[in-house]
């Protein structure tokens, strides 16, 4: 088999400066990143959170709204932003399937792991939609599930920072970058790589996560290529 990632997008990536919605200029960014990996014959799954719209946890904070039912309202939010990215994709000549997990067949495929596996050995971009199709989950945990169902060889999680750090870097100005940590360090309360259902699970199955800036060009395609000096990793030693 030839090289197989899966790259995790944040909702609130997408969004534009007002923190809410779709910025099709970010998407045009996004589908050129993701061109570059498919001309370079790597197979690409991509999952894309729905933070740009509605976050299951916030929706349900009043008490008002249920969590279960703010998780669905989220999983419908990451579909809206999947059949956005799978049409920035097809336009810059990318050929594309989306597979949710909760069947919507005018929209779009539901997830069959088999399916997709074809589809990637095809050539074709999968993103895959709806988180796992239940609630209390994140759409981090969904991608680490994802990435292992499809044999992936890492999940890249692609944010709006260059990898991971001991500390907030937003608000402490000695907050150093962590260039190589284990599952266990990737746990600390302090440290938020992903939560900790997601990286129990890579921790189980040793998939690797890289964290990295997903507005440095040509980042993705340095780290599938080993070179990780842009980005944080997370394996077991």
């Amino acid at each position: 088999m030839g090289k197989r990632v899966l790259v995790k997008f944040s909702g609130e990536a997408l969004a534009s400066e007002n923190g809410y919605g779709i910025d099709t200029s970010i998407l045009k960014f996004i589908a050129s990143e993701i061109k570059s990996l498919v001309e370079n014959e790597i197979e690409v799954g991509l999952v894309v959170g729905g933070g740009n719209i509605i976050r299951g946890v916030s929706a349900a904070k009043e008490g008002i709204i249920k969590r279960s039912s703010g998780d669905y309202m989220g999983m419908l939010a990451t579909v809206i932003n999947a059949v956005a990215l799978q049409e920035a994709l097809e336009y810059n000549g990318i050929k594309v399937r989306v597979q949710s997990a909760i069947k919507m067949e005018e929209i779009c495929e539901p997830f069959i792991v088999r399916r997709a596996i074809r589809h990637l050995e095809k050539g074709r971009v999968v993103i895959f939609a709806a988180g796992t199709g239940n609630p209390f989950f994140t759409t981090d945990t969904a991608a680490t599930l994802r990435a292992i169902e499809i044999g992936a060889q890492m999940i890249i999680k692609a944010t709006k920072v260059d990898g991971v750090y001991d500390k907030d870097p937003n608000k402490f100005a000695d907050a150093k970058k962590l260039d190589r940590l284990t599952y266990e360090d990737a746990m600390n309360d302090n440290i938020r790589v992903m939560d900790d259902t997601a990286i129990a699970l890579a921790k189980d199955n040793s998939l690797p996560i890289v964290v990295c800036n997903m507005f440095e060009k040509g980042n993705l395609l340095n780290i599938i290529n080993g070179d990780f000096s842009k980005a944080s990793i997370v394996t077991n030693s």
